[in-house]
């Protein structure tokens, strides 16, 4: 990846910006499995000619330095820390690195960076995917892995709406804990196997073919419906479904529905947001001389 340094900020960003991720063969970590497909391989076939500012990376970075000051932490007579476990899946390399395993309290740590609204919102499912499958990883090599937990700091925490605001998270850092069963386990190894299937399929499609980001991987809001009344240009209620809108009209009155189309907040217009299908389109697509939306 090509880093820039638009803004002028200081040579240490940079320097820990510029620190780069090889792609191994077959080998995929974690963190681009939890990605979409189309993202994960445009990445790799792209990764060395995708431009970059620092400044789009501030908060990557703060995690970065978050985890080398907790790095210098002594891993106690039953952890280990900051371990790479890398285990066979099929024709693939699984690979992945957690914070710190716990062989006492079969616990894996992770130490993450999060905005107040992922607490507020309880929006864990990627914590609890990516944490899953690090304990199904630590099971394959002979530990008893049955939990995790996620230690948050919260970038944009504010005392004073801690005081007055009762939903809140009282402090600038959290814990949320996972539990994991065995039928959690299977589905992840379910869940896996679907997963690599998929990137072999990718793997031989074109750029131009692949499937595009479904609404769950660009982080869609949904699609909300409006209960309207004729000559008022606010809505009467905003609800999540049709069935709930209608139910809602019927019972308060309205003249219509309106549909309000979800709102893609990480890739717009079929991933213009996104980094990897940005170069796609404006070096390999326009510079080819073509049009084709991506």
């Amino acid at each position: 990846m090509i880093i820039t340094n638009k803004f002028n900020l200081p040579a240490p960003f940079v320097s820990l910006a510029q620190r780069d991720y090889i792609f191994e063969p077959n080998e995929y970590r974690v963190t681009s499995l939890l990605k979409g497909v189309r993202e994960t391989i445009l990445e790799r076939r792209h990764h060395e000619k995708i431009e970059r500012d620092v400044s789009d990376m501030v908060w990557l970075l703060f995690g970065t330095a978050v985890h080398a000051v907790l790095e210098r932490h002594e891993e106690g007579e039953h952890e280990l820390k900051e371990e790479r476990i890398k285990i066979p899946f099929g024709n693939y390399i699984l690979s992945g690195q957690f914070d710190l395993y716990n062989d006492k309290t079969k616990i894996v740590t992770d130490y993450k960076t999060a905005s107040v609204w992922k607490i507020i919102f309880g929006d864990f499912e990627d914590w609890r995917r990516q944490l899953l499958i690090y304990c199904y990883m630590l099971r394959k090599i002979g530990f008893d892995a049955q939990g995790a937990q996620v230690v948050a700091f919260l970038k944009d925490h504010s005392k004073r709406d801690a005081k007055i605001k009762a939903d809140y998270p009282p402090y600038p850092v959290q814990t949320v804990k996972f539990t994991f069963t065995d039928a959690d386990f299977a589905e992840c190894e379910e869940w896996l196997t679907a997963k690599f299937k998929e990137i072999a399929a990718a793997e031989k499609l074109p750029d131009d073919e692949l499937p595009v980001c479904t609404p769950e991987e660009r982080f869609n809001s949904g699609d909300k419906f409006a209960v309207m009344k004729k000559g008022r240009k606010t809505a009467l209620r905003v609800l999540d479904s049709m069935e709930e809108a209608k139910q809602w009209m019927s019972e308060n009155g309205g003249d219509e529905i309106q549909v309000r189309p979800g709102e893609d907040k990480k890739c717009i217009d079929y991933c213009a947001a996104c980094e990897f299908c940005n170069y796609y389109r404006e070096k390999v697509v326009n510079g080819n001389g073509g049009s084709k939306a991506v």
